[in-house]
């Protein structure tokens, strides 16, 4: 499996952790929400990088795996819950879908990559098919949405970070080691915070179909999809890595689509194809 085709897989595992959020967050809170995420995740991860005997971060590094951990696997999901309680999830996740377009430009600030016409141009066609695909829920968003539109492209910023400065991490010590580590501080991080703030008492609310949600979001939404996600950021550029994020909302709309029978209409159709298209059109390279 190549690694755009990795991105991919994660991505459409992301989408459904984006369903199963929706579902949960109501009766937990984004910081315990996250520690279970990612401590799931966690007890999943070690064990097969120990198994493998990956090779671990040294020396300084460790201080960048930390900080990266954090950042994405505590602060960004704390962020991307947050934002997830205040606007609808067709617009939450039409900001997550800028993410290509933020990293393309960060990654030519911090001069990781060169714009291209072809990668400029997929990635935005990529993205407006995200939109067409979510037209329909786009204005069904409660009052002050904005808000947690905002938050949610604050969010994104921090993903184009995480997907831009691992990969010199991932090379000097392994993908597994680099996952395990950062997911290892994220989940430290956040179930700290959690048992500070008194939220994990929150836990008691959750039913049996919850629980299960919660159990899902850890092995699907966090182990898999982020051993992916890794995965293919050892293999190809963080644009091109970052443009299947515009897969996410798309199989968390067949998602609910098979759920709970929201109809698929002409634009989600039309979205889906004009999505690969995109994603084709930034990933390949012209004879």
């Amino acid at each position: 499996m190549n690694g755009v085709a990795a991105a991919v897989v994660s991505s459409a595992l992301g989408g459904t952790a984006g369903a199963l959020t929706r579902y949960v967050i109501g009766a937990s809170d984004p910081v315990t929400l996250a520690a279970f995420r990612f401590g799931i995740g966690f007890l999943l991860i070690f064990p097969l990088a120990l198994a493998l005997r990956a090779r671990w971060p040294q020396g300084r590094d460790w201080l960048g795996v930390a900080l990266l951990g954090v950042a994405f696997f505590a602060v960004f999901f704390f962020l991307y819950n947050i934002a997830m309680q205040h606007t609808s999830a067709a617009r939450g996740s039409l900001a997550l879908s800028t993410l290509p377009l933020t990293t393309m430009v960060l990654a030519f600030v911090f001069k990781k990559e060169s714009f291209s016409s072809r990668n400029t141009l997929g990635v935005l066609i990529a993205i407006g098919g995200v939109a067409f695909a979510l037209s329909a829920g786009l204005a069904d968003a409660p009052p002050g949405a904005w808000r947690g539109d905002l938050v949610m492209l604050a969010a994104t910023v921090l993903m184009a970070f995480y997907s831009i400065w691992s990969q010199p991490l991932m090379r000097r010590s392994s993908m597994l080691g680099f996952l395990a580590a950062g997911m290892g501080f994220g989940a430290l991080a956040s179930i700290a915070l959690s048992l500070l703030t008194g939220k994990y008492s929150l836990i008691e609310n959750l039913n049996g179909q919850q629980w299960l949600a919660v159990i899902c979001l850890g092995v699907f939404g966090g182990a898999a999809a982020f051993y992916l996600w890794v995965y293919a950021l050892e293999r190809t550029t963080p644009t091109r890595v970052t443009n299947t994020m515009t897969v996410n909302p798309i199989s968390a709309s067949l998602l609910a689509a098979a759920l709970i029978g929201e109809p698929i209409g002409l634009p989600l159709v039309l979205g889906i194809v004009a999505v690969g298209a995109g994603i084709w059109l930034a990933s390949s390279t012209p004879r």
